[in-house]
């Protein structure tokens, strides 16, 4: 990430959600040594009481600098209450962030929706790395840099559109001291013929993608030895796989190609189908 003192943007809004994001993004802040910025949208209406709007949003905001307080001792965040759209200021934000954290679903929307609409649509838009916070996990532990960090999860392609993903993961290692980064990669017979690989040798197209996967990751394992790494090449898609480890894994780190295909949001379907249905925070990286 570029700007060593760009922020981490917490957006809170006063569901149950935006506060269990509140908490995950103050304890990062922490750990990575970077100031927290505490944002709520308040929502453009016509028919809005915009003093009273204002008031709710201070008490909010107070609120929640107290919550970090109790969460992350010593921090000293700073707030923000644009008026905006949400996912259009979040994103306008995300342009002088390191990271922007926000939870799965808001106040508004519907309760059987697994991801909102802001959550989604600013993490297909947003400029940095964007953590979507599902909640239900909490730790009323304060954050500290030497704290154990649970497994990293990061789904790579082998190819460079991976870079991003592979650099946000190693580095999120690197910062937790004892957080092992597993590297998810899904292979097929087909992809293997695509790069040359044997045409229906199974154990011989495995052992390519093995290969593959060690060729990708070999730069960052020389510039993050401290991290250990554990590669595991998946035959078929990888979205199982990332789903399953995301109940178990501190983060879940996916990609998000510039200008995407899927979906009308630039995510791949592995990516959305990961978001939407993980059950722990997920990163999503543009690359």
């Amino acid at each position: 990430m570029s700007g060593t003192e760009l922020p981490v943007i917490a957006a809170v809004d006063g569901s149950s959600h935006s506060m269990d994001a509140l908490d995950w993004a103050a304890r990062e802040a922490v750990v990575r040594g970077l100031p927290l910025l505490i944002v709520h949208v308040r929502q453009l209406a016509r028919r809005t009481d915009q003093e009273a709007q204002e008031r709710e949003a201070g008490d909010l905001l107070a609120s929640a600098v107290h919550r970090v307080a109790r969460i992350a001792p010593g921090l000293r965040p700073t707030t923000l209450a644009p008026l905006d759209f949400p996912s259009a200021a979040l994103v306008s934000l995300s342009r002088d962030a390191s990271l922007l954290v926000l939870g799965s679903r808001g106040l508004g929307g519907f309760r059987s929706l697994m991801l909102g609409s802001n959550s989604l649509a600013t993490a297909s838009m947003a400029k940095c790395p964007v953590v979507i916070v599902h909640g239900g996990r909490d730790d009323e532990e304060p954050a500290g840099a030497g704290e154990v960090f649970p497994d990293i999860v990061a789904g790579v392609a082998a190819d460079e559109s991976s870079e991003g993903v592979l650099d946000f993961a190693f580095e999120t290692a690197a910062a937790h001291l004892g957080a092992r980064l597993r590297i998810v990669h899904g292979w097929t017979m087909f992809s293997s013929m695509l790069s040359g690989g044997p045409v229906f040798d199974r154990d011989a197209a495995a052992d390519a993608a093995e290969r593959s996967l060690a060729e990708l990751t070999a730069g960052w394992r020389a510039a993050y030895p401290q991290v250990e790494v554990m590669k595991e090449p998946v035959n078929g898609s990888a979205t199982r796989t990332l789903v399953t480890a995301s109940a178990t894994a501190s983060l879940t780190v996916v990609g998000r190609r510039r200008g995407g295909e899927s979906l009308g949001l630039g995510l791949s379907p592995v990516a959305h189908t990961t978001l939407t249905h993980a059950m722990g925070p997920v990163a999503v990286v543009p690359c």
